[in-house]
């Protein structure tokens, strides 16, 4: 074996820019399978985080269309429901805050007091929405991170006094830094009491109910409950959406897994690409050096000799073009992160798969070329030209 591959290597050493060719389309294959993939299961494992990020244990209730959703729908949920730990309805809408001769777009949130500890995002300074806050319908606001750059310049704007909708109100905390989740900038957003959000905005609905499930409870289980009691309470079953934190998080690994069969299934036709031209560049090897294996066999070598021979040498070529691909691919997926923002997460596994099937491509369109040259006839080898 270390004899054929010291003649393997010297084949190719013979003819570098040829095997360099040669070896592209692997290299291309597995450059692609890595970099493909890494990418698929970085931006999957962001997407995953963003819905971590949202809270933990979380269903949320959207309404449907008619009949509404209401805020007395989140407080006869918990009642009814033991699973539930608490439940928040919301009113949300984009409005343009201004501030002194600044103004910036925005999303306003008519929350409750809940909302801290069903999403895991408490104020960094100041304080939140309180019940007295809901009860009286005090003008106060709790801002995001995104607002306190673009609107105050990065200053603590506690105590100033904001204009949303022409209404003052003032400024009593700010929250942390939460980041993005579902493409949105959760920092982008100013908090305020519900009941005010609803009279500011002239509406009695609630887009969206954000509760919180026990620990020991089936999110499954206390979705289709959910989805009963709304259908049985307005007598049909399509008035409201429900869905679980569990049931995005297993959309996403499941659309994730999609995609990455997808990209490696249009890589490994680089592969398979690669494999022809191994296949070629070795029959074109064979037919140079027929005179070499009609001497060979003259001298007394045996057919599986040179079929070893010649796998060996297809082998080779793939090897090198499977450890260069998967340097390429991993630099590549470097590259279009760190230029595009993406995540990448290099998958061992995705680049042992490559590897594994681009050597196996090497061994497979080695296979004829090598057979092919253990039964040449050493007579009309040795008369070759």
């Amino acid at each position: 074996m270390l004899e054929n591959l010291r003649a393997a290597w010297r084949s190719l050493s013979a003819n570098k820019l040829r095997s360099f060719l040669t070896m592209l389309g692997v290299i291309i294959g597995v450059g692609a399978v890595v970099c493909l993939i890494s990418l698929g299961q970085g931006a999957g494992a962001m997407i995953t985080s963003q819905i971590r990020a949202l809270g933990s244990n979380l269903i949320m209730i959207a309404s449907a269309g008619r009949p509404p959703l209401l805020a007395e729908d989140a407080e006869d949920l918990v009642e009814r429901m033991p699973e539930l730990v608490r439940a928040m309805p919301m009113v949300s809408r984009t409005v343009t805050v201004k501030w002194g001769r600044e103004t910036w777009e925005t999303t306003v949130q008519g929350v409750t007091p809940d909302l801290p500890a069903i999403r895991d995002f408490y104020p960094l300074v100041g304080r939140f929405v309180q019940q007295t806050d809901i009860q009286a319908r005090r003008r106060v606001a709790v801002v995001g991170q995104t607002v306190v750059d673009e609107l105050f310049g990065g200053k603590l704007p506690l105590g100033e006094t904001i204009l949303l909708q022409g209404q003052a109100f003032t400024v009593v905390g700010i929250m942390e830094r939460k980041g993005e989740a579902m493409g949105t900038d959760q920092d982008d957003v100013i908090f305020i009491p519900l009941t005010t959000a609803q009279r500011l905005l002239g509406t009695k609905r609630v887009n969206l109910i954000y509760a919180q499930v026990s620990d020991d409870a089936d999110p499954s289980a206390v979705v289709q409950r959910i989805t009963a009691i709304f259908a049985a309470k307005h007598r049909r079953s399509d008035t409201v959406r429900v869905f679980s934190q569990e049931q995005l998080l297993q959309t996403v690994a499941e659309a994730t897994r999609t995609l990455t069969i997808m990209l490696a299934g249009i890589a490994a036709v680089s592969l398979l690409v690669g494999g022809i031209g191994i296949m070629n560049i070795m029959l074109v090897s064979i037919t140079e050096r027929t005179r070499e294996i009609g001497i060979r066999k003259a001298v007394g070598a045996r057919r599986n000799q040179l079929l070893q021979q010649f796998l060996v040498e297809s082998s080779l070529l793939s090897v090198m073009g499977g450890v260069i691909g998967i340097t390429a691919g991993w630099a590549g997926s470097r590259v279009v992160a760190q230029i595009g923002g993406w995540p990448t997460a290099l998958s061992v596994q995705a680049a042992a798969l490559a590897f594994g099937f681009a050597v196996l491509v090497g061994i497979f369109f080695g296979v004829y070329p090598a057979w092919k040259a253990a039964n040449l006839d050493p007579i009309r080898a040795l008369r070759y030209e």
